[in-house]
Formats: C-alpha cells, sequence, structure tokens
C-alpha cells in the first residue's frame, strides 16, 4: 500500500487556507479573486506532482497523469461558502493531490462552483459531464449580488475558454473524501465514515395569494394574510412529515417572503423556499405526495390559496459496492473497529460524477458537527488519517 506523507497533506491543506482567510475559516465565494487565486495555487501544486495542469471554461481546475492507466479521477471542490469552513471541499481537492504526490495513477479535478453561488449549482461537475448548456449558463445569475455568469467568468478571465469533457473509459472511478458535516462520527467516538448514499434534494416555491391591506384598519375576520397562510402550512408540514419520513429524511425552509414586508401592511403574498432530501426515492415520492395533500388542504381551508411549483428534483446516488469495499478494508487497516458505513446528508459533487462513472465517499468527522461556519473544523490526526485511508483504498480498488 501506498505511504502517504500526511505532513506534506497537512501542510497544503493550511497554506490553501491561507487565501481568502476569515477567523478561522475561509471566504472564497465563486470566480471571487480570492477563488481565482487558489485556483492558479492549486495548478502549481498539480504542476509539481507531475501532472498536466489545465483549467477551463467554467473554473474547473484539472490534473492529468502523465502515465498508464487504470486511472482514477479524484477531488472536490474549493470555493467556499461565504465567511465559511476551510475543509468543506478543499479536504477532497489536496487529499487528490496527496495520492497524486504518493506516485497514484489519480487524475485530480477541482469543480466549480459546488457550494452553489450561481443559480444551477454544481456549474463544474454538470459541465464535465456535459449537462450544463450554453443556455443555463446565459440564464444564471449569482445568489449574492444578481451578477450574470457570464460576466463573472469574463471578470475571472475563464471566457472564451472551451469546457472540459471526461474521457470516456479513462477512469476505473472516482473519489471523493469530504467532512462529514454532521455529529454521526464525532457522537460514537468514531473517526472514518465510509458513505453508502448521497441525498438527493427536492426543492419547492409555494407562493400564497392574499390581500394587502391596512394592519389596523382591517378586521381579522376579514383578512386575507398570506404570511399567516405560509405559516400554518408550515406548521402542518412539520407534523405530518415525521409520518412519512425516512430514518435520515430533512426539510428545511430556507426562506420566506413577505410583500410588501412592511410592518403595518398585511402581506398580500408570501413565498416559500422548501426543500426536504433522502437517499431513496419512494421515501421522497411519498414526502411529495404529502407536500402536494397538505397544500391541496390549504386550499380547501385557508382563504389564501396556495401554488406549488418544483425547482429541482435531484437523484440519488448510491455508491460502488466494489469501491464501498475497498474504503471499508482500507479503513479497517488503518482505524479498526472505529469506522462506519453512513449516508450523506448533503450534495457532492460525485452525484453528478457517478451518473459517468462508479463513485465512493469518505469522510472524515466534524468537530460539534459544524459546517458552512468559519467555526468549522476536524482534528489534524483524522485528516492524516483519512487520507491514508482513501490511498490505501484507492490502490485496492485499482488492483482488483
Amino acid at each position: 500500500m501506498p505511504r502517504i506523507d500526511t505532513e506534506r497533506f497537512l501542510r497544503d491543506l493550511n497554506e490553501l487556507r491561507k487565501i481568502g482567510a476569515y477567523k478561522t475559516g475561509v471566504h472564497r465565494p465563486t470566480y471571487s479573486p480570492q477563488d481565482m487565486e487558489s485556483r492558479r495555487w492549486l495548478m502549481e501544486r498539480l504542476t509539481e506532482c507531475g501532472l498536466e495542469a489545465s483549467i477551463d471554461g467554467i473554473g474547473n481546475v484539472y490534473g492529468r497523469h502523465k502515465g498508464p492507466g487504470p486511472h482514477l479521477l479524484v477531488g472536490s471542490h474549493i470555493e467556499s461558502q461565504n465567511q465559511a469552513g476551510w475543509l468543506d471541499g478543499a479536504l477532497g481537492v489536496m487529499t487528490a493531490v496527496a495520492l497524486a504526490r504518493a506516485g497514484l495513477p489519480v487524475d485530480v479535478c477541482a469543480f466549480a462552483d459546488e457550494e452553489g453561488h450561481f443559480e444551477g449549482g454544481f456549474l463544474g461537475s454538470r459541465s464535465i459531464i456535459g449537462e450544463l448548456s450554453e443556455e443555463e449558463i446565459d440564464r444564471s445569475r449569482s445568489r449574492n449580488d444578481g451578477q450574470p455568469l457570464r460576466d463573472a467568468l469574463a471578470e475571472a478571465g475563464l471566457a472564451g475558454k472551451p469546457r472540459m469533457q471526461l474521457e470516456p473509459g479513462r477512469h476505473k472511478g472516482f473519489f471523493e473524501m469530504h467532512i462529514e458535516q454532521g455529529t454521526n462520527l464525532e457522537s460514537k467516538g468514531l473517526r472514518v465514515g465510509v458513505v453508502t448514499g448521497i441525498v438527493a434534494i427536492w426543492q419547492w416555491l409555494i407562493r400564497f395569494e392574499g390581500q394587502q391591506d391596512h394592519a389596523g384598519g382591517t378586521s381579522m375576520a376579514e383578512r386575507k394574510d398570506a404570511g399567516l397562510s405560509a405559516v400554518r402550512l408550515l406548521s402542518a408540514i412539520d407534523q405530518e412529515f415525521p409520518r412519512v419520513c425516512g430514518e435520515r429524511s430533512t426539510w428545511t425552509t430556507g426562506r420566506i417572503s413577505l410583500d410588501p414586508g412592511a410592518p403595518s401592511i398585511i402581506p398580500g403574498t408570501a413565498e416559500v423556499l422548501f426543500q426536504f432530501r433522502d437517499v431513496s426515492v419512494p421515501v421522497l415520492e411519498r414526502m411529495e405526495a404529502t407536500l402536494r395533500s397538505l397544500v391541496q388542504e390549504n386550499n380547501r381551508r385557508e382563504k389564501c390559496l396556495a401554488s406549488l411549483m418544483q425547482k429541482s428534483r435531484a437523484t440519488p446516488a448510491i455508491c460502488d459496492p466494489a469501491m464501498m469495499a475497498a474504503l471499508e478494508a482500507a479503513a479497517q487497516e488503518e482505524a479498526p473497529g472505529a469506522w462506519t458505513r453512513m449516508p450523506s446528508g448533503a450534495g457532492h459533487d460525485a452525484q453528478y460524477i457517478a451518473k459517468r462513472m462508479p463513485a465512493a465517499m469518505l469522510f472524515t468527522p466534524s468537530i460539534g458537527g459544524i459546517s458552512h461556519h468559519w467555526a468549522e473544523d476536524t482534528k489534524e490526526e483524522d485528516l492524516a488519517l483519512c487520507c491514508q485511508v482513501l490511498g490505501n483504498a484507492a490502490a485496492k480498488f485499482l488492483a482488483a
């Protein structure tokens, strides 16, 4: 089994952490100067490893192994959420670099905008598998400030560059290492998580039509308060979903917008961004059926009619059994009794790459389960351990 230079791996991770540093985390929004600096820095590391380094027209940084195969694709992303953690995504990319330094035949990829700073999200991994159209790029805007994606690409120096595609048949599989972003491993005293599958996220816009009116002159009996109707429906969802969900299902109200949003005006409309997640399609379908039933019941009882529009509907990605077996064997060798199987509650680039090749993921513990926040952290000994586990698993899978 290859021995990973974990000291160099940790040194690289901490060097990358300095780019866009924010408190103990980082701030590297997609295509920002900090993000582009980190991509140039990564290309230098890839060249040092003997890989052919390039960046494409959507911002994917790619390091191509020059030797014979079979090859693996290994990577993640290096942009961050706003004022967020130093490991989310970056860990997977620098693990890939560490495997390349150890001489494994891997191609390294840092995909662009996994964090969804631009409408559509997962721009890099969707682009590299051919599922991002020019028309979608034309439509996409920044979720932060509304900047058109085309303008952001031009400012980043990426306009006019071709977008790369995966080479059919080149890769035996894709590995991605990531922090757990939850407390399952830490709470059980475990150090390694072998991911069984990646959840699908189904997102919805729920719109309520009421009547804008005066907050003092309109009696409670006369009101058509879109805000109150939204709150009552969300409460009903929270009561009913536990009856139909899976063990690890989640649901989230990400935003409630009231119009006109003034203190002395009854809101005439309300919009709710709502999502639920699970790894099982039948569970997702049960949750959708329940949501639709509750909207129908709302429209029977309430003065404010609700409409339901689906914004996105991803497909769960089940990890490849042979790759999982390699990860499990490596975990047992390096951390006997301190690993477990577990699903991923978050979306990852791996779920898109899994459409083109076998894919699997490995999780490290997250201290306190904190992620998407600058306090996100993992013990360095756990980072080093999991990097070695992935290196061993990659070698096992290549030899199988």
